[in-house]
């Protein structure tokens, strides 16, 4: 058991440590950031403690205080970090989708075409979510195939979409994921379900295509054939 827990925490400072050098790659001032934080806040609690003449547990209180404000500063970091080195890339937007939590079901490129741009869809008690990524005058024309494919069997659930960018218009990566579950909850989950198998049944256009996980690679070549 001992060595199971010795493990577990050892996993962790690993990806912690990876975490922090992919962030410092992007963001190269973070390390003096969190220590500046945390000397600072440490300090203060110090020289508050030294005036009501108990130092001992304000510089206890400091410390937890430091490590906390360290944690939450660099876990946005790494955030901003993270989506600053996907942004731009083929399939981005999958990744983010893929990462949002219980209740959605996920279907990287429901629609693509040969410029890489690309639909992806979410499914969950907001009804169908089809989000886009690449060009927008294209992305709008898979948008359309997309709806009117959902519309054979989305009667009773809303289909809402977005377009991932910096336009007008359109959703920032780094907000895809909130105005994901900012959005209504008006189906229960047996709804949910029942329409999963639906779309399920229906299959998608891409089904038989292997497609990979997260950002594809821009020179990543389409085969050839009749794409929707």
């Amino acid at each position: 058991m001992a060595r199971k827990e010795q493990s577990e925490n050892s996993g962790r400072l690993r990806q912690i440590a990876l975490t922090y050098k992919m962030t410092r790659r992007v963001d190269p001032k973070v390390g003096l950031v969190l220590a500046g934080l945390g000397i600072g806040i440490l300090v203060v609690l110090l020289a508050v403690g030294f005036v009501i003449g108990h130092p001992v547990y304000a510089g206890i209180l400091g410390v937890l205080l430091a490590f906390l404000a360290m944690a939450i500063v660099f876990g946005r970091r790494a955030e901003r970090a993270a989506f600053g080195q996907m942004e731009g890339k083929p399939g981005a937007a999958a990744a983010v989708l893929e990462n949002a939590g219980r209740g959605w079901t996920v279907t990287p490129a429901v629609q693509i075409n040969r410029n890489q741009d690309v639909v992806h869809r979410a499914v969950g008690k907001a009804g169908i979510v089809l989000v886009g990524e690449g060009n927008r005058n294209r992305v709008k024309a898979l948008l359309a195939a997309e709806k009117r494919r959902m519309s054979r069997v989305a009667v009773d659930a809303p289909v809402n979409d977005m377009i991932v960018g910096d336009g007008e218009g359109e959703v920032p990566l780094n907000k895809v994921r909130t105005k994901l579950l900012k959005l209504p909850r008006v189906l229960p989950g047996a709804k949910v379900t029942e329409l999963n198998d639906r779309l399920k049944a229906l299959g998608d256009s891409l089904s038989n295509m292997p497609i990979p996980k997260g950002p594809m690679p821009r020179n990543a070549r389409m085969p050839r054939g009749r794409m929707r």
